[in-house]
């Protein structure tokens, strides 16, 4: 009998069953944040979102190599659904961390420019592609769908950030190079939509 075969299709399974999960898990995500609009607005210290956000990333970064770093926004406050930002900040940083090689850095701030909350995910990973760029927030797209399954990526991710983004009467926006990297501009609106 040969055992190797075994234990081959029993990682393969355990592989394509966290995969689904994953799959349905952001599918799911992505229906409450369309069927949800605007969700529940209130006040929300940006912090508190940016500082959950990036504890929810560490473990996963610290596996690959790659440091998180914030920078304190101070006591910067908006009116927004803090589930669904929560959820635009995590995916932003989810990706930054997949598409960064070992040592790289991933950088989250958060700035006011006149009227709205500009949150920026950047990373020094491997960068967009020109070509790809007005496509990235579509469902299911991925630019390296070699390295999407190596990392289980969904391809569903960005189009989260971008209806969180909508729901709020704000923007998502990108700025990328390839092989220097990518920051991600997640736009809000102070006061809501």
């Amino acid at each position: 009998r040969d055992w190797s075969s075994d234990v081959c299709s029993s990682d393969l399974s355990a592989t394509v069953r966290v995969r689904s999960a994953r799959t349905i898990d952001d599918l799911l995500e992505l229906s409450r944040i369309e069927l949800g609009g605007r969700g529940d607005h209130a006040q929300v210290p940006v912090d508190s979102i940016l500082r959950e956000a990036v504890v929810r990333h560490r473990l996963t970064a610290e596996s690959v190599g790659v440091e998180l770093e914030l920078d304190n926004p101070g006591p910067l406050m908006v009116v927004c659904d803090r589930l669904q930002v929560l959820s635009a900040v995590s995916n932003l940083i989810d990706n930054a961390v997949k598409y960064s090689n070992r040592g790289g850095v991933v950088r989250l701030s958060a700035v006011i420019d006149d009227t709205n909350l500009i949150v920026e995910v950047a990373d020094q990973g491997i960068g967009i592609p020109q070509r790809d760029l007005d496509r990235i927030f579509e469902r299911f797209y991925r630019v390296d769908r070699a390295r999407s399954r190596e990392t289980g990526g969904t391809g569903l991710g960005l189009a989260i950030v971008r209806h969180v983004a909508t729901n709020h009467g704000g923007t998502v926006s990108v700025r990328s190079r390839e092989g220097e990297g990518s920051v991600f501009s997640l736009s809000i609106p102070l006061e809501g939509c």
